[in-house]
């Protein structure tokens, strides 16, 4: 049975879609399809949408990985593969909780957060400072806290405790943070290099690397 058959239309003949990124889970948009858009969509893989100040259909560049239908069955919920890593589906907060305010901010991805504290940090003087403190000491102090966190996290999961488990990582999270801040290499470019395997066989991808290492 094809997603048409399956799929209430509303007596406009669009049905609401919520858009979100496959990966992060971050809403990007609503849309609304149509019979041809989401005929397209099935057939082609790629989300296609019915724009409603141009009156047609529209295809986009997300492909659609998975599709899910409401329980009224009038409404889908489609998670897609971002072609826009930077793009910010609703980027102006027009209200917000004050508890949820001060606990992080909406859009804000808490490794993104952190890697900018580094950043701010990485310049003030070493001795009110940890982080200024890891980059006044070098890279070899760096790579040494990365080690020793590994080895503690590994520790900790050999150890069975859940809630060690979850320190550690923390730990070993933020100094590998203080490395990518080393290199100026936001977060975002660790996400992109997972995007790029998301789908693709471990071992796939293993030997592609050594097919690349063998071509050099």
């Amino acid at each position: 049975m094809s997603l048409v058959d399956q799929i209430q239309f509303a007596e406009d003949g669009l049905v609401p879609a919520v858009v979100r990124d496959v990966t992060s889970g971050e809403v990007l948009m609503l849309s609304h399809l149509n019979v041809e858009a989401l005929s397209r969509t099935e057939s082609s893989g790629l989300l296609h949408r019915y724009s409603r100040s141009k009156g047609e259909v529209v295809e986009t560049t997300e492909r659609v990985k998975e599709a899910r239908l409401s329980c009224s069955g009038d409404c889908l919920l489609l998670s897609v593969e971002v072609q826009d890593p930077g793009r910010d589906g609703f980027p102006s907060v027009l209200w917000q909780d004050e508890q949820a305010a001060q606990a992080s901010p909406v859009t804000d991805d808490i490794l993104e957060a952190v890697y900018r504290i580094v950043l701010e940090r990485r310049s003030q003087p070493a001795e009110q400072s940890y982080v200024a403190s890891l980059f006044a000491k070098g890279l070899d102090k760096i790579l040494g806290k990365i080690g020793e966190e590994a080895t503690e996290t590994a520790v900790a999961g050999k150890g069975g405790d859940p809630d060690a488990v979850v320190y550690e990582t923390a730990d070993l999270f933020f100094h590998v943070l203080v490395l990518l801040g080393y290199y100026d290499l936001p977060p975002e470019r660790i996400y992109a290099e997972l995007r790029r395997r998301f789908g693709v066989s471990g071992l796939t991808e293993k030997a592609s690397r050594r097919q690349t290492g063998d071509a050099k």
